[in-house]
């Protein structure tokens, strides 16, 4: 829900008494309409873009994650790497068009990936002979995605991403065999190295070790806080956890 401002520089956030104790942000949090969540798997991305657009009011995006050759991939199957790269890059593409072609980024989105995140993957899973394959369509089909006005990159210790995942598999919400402990850390230095030189846009970093932002809605609103109050270039979010 978004309660107008009596004025453009009215920029407050007021809680609303309701049980939910929903929050009604004014426009101040709306100075980005496109917010794009990112972080290696288990890290919680999808379950909090959802909440955070329900809390927003805002459209939620996510990701398209049905590959038919992810299953050869992770068997190791010659080639396979390539072809679950190519077809995760360009159904991301296909995504993010329609997303444009709908107009749909000048409203308050919350996106669950970033598409330049397709060359961490990229440049991990591919041979040299491949990846030059690769990188010449991802620069051409890169020339038409819109850049997010802000991301929130998701931190967590490898231990406690495994951890995660290994939750989800319990409850039936993976289908695809686990992630060798070894390919899931050079997975999350990946990341690190990516979102250290990450220039594109204002970048929010959360560490999520002890805070559960999916299940928590004060830790919630306090990300929200945090957002809001986001200028140009890198910021550290550590939450409260008392």
């Amino acid at each position: 829900m978004i309660a107008p401002a009596d004025t453009p520089s009215d920029y407050t956030i007021r809680r609303l008494s309701t049980a939910a104790a929903r929050l009604a942000y004014t426009p101040r949090v709306l100075d980005f309409r496109f917010i794009t969540l990112e972080g290696p798997p288990g890290v919680g991305k999808t379950a909090l873009a959802e909440r955070l657009a329900a809390r927003l009011d805002a459209t939620a995006v996510l990701e398209e994650t049905d590959n038919p050759f992810l299953l050869d991939f992770y068997s190791g199957r010659p080639g396979a790497a390539l072809q679950a790269q190519l077809y995760f890059l360009l159904s991301r593409h296909r995504q993010h068009a329609a997303l444009r072609q709908a107009d749909l980024f000048t409203q308050l989105t919350v996106c669950d990936y970033l598409f330049e995140k397709d060359k961490i993957y990229g440049y991990l899973n591919l041979d040299d002979n491949e990846l030059f394959i690769y990188q010449r369509l991802y620069d051409l089909l890169a020339r038409d995605i819109s850049t997010p006005d802000l991301v929130v990159y998701l931190q967590a210790p490898v231990d406690l991403l495994a951890r995660r995942l290994k939750d989800r598999r319990r409850e039936g919400e993976q289908e695809l065999p686990p992630l060798d402990p070894a390919y899931l850390r050079e997975l999350s230095q990946a990341y690190h190295h990516f979102f250290f030189h990450y220039s594109a846009s204002p970048l929010l970093v959360v560490e999520t070790s002890h805070v559960d932002l999916n299940g928590n809605d004060e830790a919630l609103d306090d990300l929200i806080r945090q957002i809001s109050t986001m200028g140009r270039g890198t910021q550290y979010y550590v939450p409260r956890t008392g």
